[in-house]
């Protein structure tokens, strides 16, 4: 097992990650388009990330802290308005994260682990399931809070103030 880590440091790690993929990608893009009810994809991604590490910090499960954070916030990176009246996005639970994962190795040149998480993030509405304990772990954050966002018992974490008025924010 990997050195403990405080929650300080897992913090300070989800601001690094996201400012990385804020200033080298179109990461910001996200903000544009709303993913449920009222909540940006931004948003939400930054929320599935948050909850990832804290199931992870929560049940002191050891995990590769950076690459399943990166694919926590890069695992809705398909980069459109899924509600728009497009027939490509008609099937958009079962076509985004291939959607997702073709631009994130453009754009964040992913690992493998981060691939997992993209890919197998809507299981079991996709067939495959995740294969890490990272991307097991971004699937069940990533549907907690699609349900917490579309029955509006949405918070904004804490993270987010922290990333949002951070240096590599675009206004």
């Amino acid at each position: 097992m990997e050195k403990e880590v405080t929650w300080q440091q897992i913090e300070e790690l989800m601001c690094e990650v996201a400012m990385d993929l804020n200033a080298n990608t179109q990461f910001l893009k996200t903000r544009e388009f709303i993913q449920h009810g009222d909540i940006s994809v931004y948003e939400h991604c930054i929320m599935v990330m948050e909850k990832s590490a804290k199931l992870a910090y929560t049940l002191k499960l050891d995990v590769d802290y950076e690459k399943m954070l990166r694919g926590a916030l890069l695992h809705d990176y398909f980069l459109y308005d899924w509600h728009d009246n497009d027939p490509s996005h008609r099937l958009h639970g079962f076509s985004h994260p291939k959607k997702a994962c073709e631009n994130a190795k453009r754009d964040a040149n992913i690992s493998k682990m981060e691939e997992d998480i993209i890919k197998h993030h809507m299981f079991p509405l996709t067939i495959v399931p995740p294969k890490s304990k990272e991307a097991w772990i971004v699937c069940m954050a990533d549907k907690m809070s699609a349900t917490m966002e579309t029955i509006h018992l949405v918070k904004m974490p804490g993270i987010y103030k922290k990333i949002k008025y951070s240096s590599y924010e675009e206004s």
